[in-house]
């Protein structure tokens, strides 16, 4: 993961005033006016406009989409100088740009706010400008001396915001989608590790916070590994059928205009070299421009895996509650101290954390549902929104799912006494029963054994209903987890030697 830097309002505006009080500096224009850019930064006029105009999150465009970006900038280059129309002295200069940025370099060179006007305008100048400058480095000449090297002629050639934007969206989050299903597959694996450890570890089932059956903490560790699985393919599913499908040499609005189909054939061609992923371009070029709402499945499919896994948090989180006054089933690795009044208290932060992590992805689909509702005509401008919040989803998901295996799952422990000790005393178990002494007769001893708080068991002997050597066989931790009727096969044992007898 590329290091983020977070700048404070301040922080830019400070930016800002030592732009204008730098000694060495160039004047770059476009057809809004003339403005002094610092000699020593890549970017250029366009990227200091959206320095003043964007002070949203105070944040930078993630650098992981910038590279994205560079990568369709790089592949849109190869694709002109294959059709002709880009000089290959040019081109060359702008791919070996794009290689030093992807290789990491000139990253600081990116400081627009990710929530911007404009459709995501600012990034892509930003991306054009850098490249330009850097290009124009390469091929001897100074920053700005843009008659040689375009931001706009040449970097963006049969180009749009509109269609570089978008297809780099796809582009990252491919990339972050598979950091996402790799986190999740790590988690769905400790998760079949505990599984088979704690195979034999019989508990309380429970219903609406109610006792219900037994049930060993291995096949509930194991269920919440098959729901995971699950979440892996919902995510697989949203990004192989939406996010490997570009509108590319679509430019303006999805007509094509200023892209040759030459060019938009070699640029699908040259993405799919660039990323290493077969990208294939968008059967109606218009409907890939204007409709966003791809980008929904793919929030959705992160949305609906992150409820899963707060449902596992919170399991967790209630099974090791006490320890000596709650359900302490589960023994949660000691991370920090809980409290700053509390001596000895420890708190389970790191399901705490992966909760509230699931909730920021849950408030991010909500910004991506009213960004793709919100787009109007032959473009969604909204995407600078619908993309930060699907990259901060991802980001935290991912993140927050390696933080809960690496500091929670790994060193997970379960208490086998007190587990053992809530199933002895539970009347949960009286159900195992209905299939030999009938229902009526369960309901009478349970209502009995809530009355008296005596245990099921000594009430089953008392009443005479079944021998202790019946129920010895009946209430088998492996009798009761699997499926069948408990003891079925010990009566029929049972029953035969009774036959025998009476021969």
């Amino acid at each position: 993961m590329l290091r983020i830097e977070i700048y404070t309002h301040e922080h830019l505006e400070k930016i800002l005033f030592d732009m204008k009080g730098c000694d060495m500096m160039r004047k770059e224009h476009d057809f809004l006016g003339e403005m002094e850019v610092p000699d020593e930064v890549y970017y250029g006029v366009q990227t200091v406009r959206a320095m003043e105009n964007f002070h949203i999150t105070g944040e930078e465009v993630d650098k992981e989409f910038i590279q994205a970006v560079v990568m369709v900038k790089k592949a849109a280059a190869l694709a002109n100088m294959d059709t002709g129309r880009m000089k290959p002295e040019i081109g060359n200069a702008l791919v070996a740009a794009a290689d030093e940025i992807l290789s990491g370099a000139l990253l600081d060179q990116f400081p627009v706010d990710p929530i911007q006007g404009g459709a995501g305008t600012s990034v892509n100048m930003n991306v054009n400008e850098v490249l330009t400058n850097r290009a124009l480095e390469l091929t001897g000449h100074k920053k700005g001396e843009y008659q040689f090297i375009s931001p706009n002629n040449h970097a963006n050639m049969a180009q749009s915001t509109n269609d570089v934007f978008p297809t780099a969206i796809k582009v990252c989050m491919r990339y972050k989608a598979k950091k996402l299903i790799e986190a999740l597959k790590r988690l769905a694996v400790e998760l079949d590790k505990k599984a088979v450890e704690f195979k034999d570890v019989v508990k309380m089932g429970r219903t609406h916070l109610q006792d219900a059956i037994p049930i060993t903490v291995g096949q509930e560790m194991a269920s919440y590994a098959s729901a995971v699985r699950r979440g892996i393919r919902r995510i697989q599913g949203a990004s192989a059928s939406n996010l490997l499908v570009m509108n590319m040499g679509g430019t303006a609005i999805g007509t094509g205009l200023n892209a040759e189909p030459e060019y938009i054939e070699r640029v699908r061609i040259r993405l799919s070299e660039v990323t290493g992923e077969e990208y294939h371009t968008a059967e109606n070029l218009t409907d890939a421009t204007n409709n966003t709402d791809l980008f929904a499945d793919m929030a959705a499919a992160t949305k609906v895996t992150a409820l899963v896994l707060i449902k596992m948090a919170n399991d967790f989180r209630l099974m090791a509650s006490g320890p000596c006054c709650g359900l302490g089933e589960l023994k949660l690795p000691m991370r920090q101290p809980g409290s700053s009044i509390m001596p000895g208290k420890v708190n389970p932060v790191i399901a705490e954390v992966l909760d509230q992590a699931c909730y920021q992805v849950i408030a991010c689909d909500l910004a991506v549902t009213f960004g793709v509702e919100n787009g109007q005509f032959e473009l969604n401008v909204m995407e600078p929104v619908i993309s930060y919040n699907m990259f901060l989803s991802m980001r935290c998901l991912t993140n927050a799912i390696n933080t809960f295996v690496d500091n929670l799952l790994v060193n997970l422990e379960v208490n086998e006494e007190r587990c053992r000790e809530l199933v002895e005393h539970s009347v949960g178990i009286i159900t195992a029963l209905m299939p030999h002494i009938g229902y009526e007769n369960c309901s009478a001893l349970a209502k009995e054994a809530y009355e008296t708080g005596r245990p099921v068991r000594d009430l089953v002997l008392e009443h005479e209903y079944l021998t202790a050597d019946q129920l010895d066989h009946i209430l088998l931790p492996r009798e009761m987890t699997t499926p069948g009727i408990a003891g079925a096969a010990y009566h029929e044992y049972r029953n035969s030697l009774a036959h025998l007898k009476k021969d």
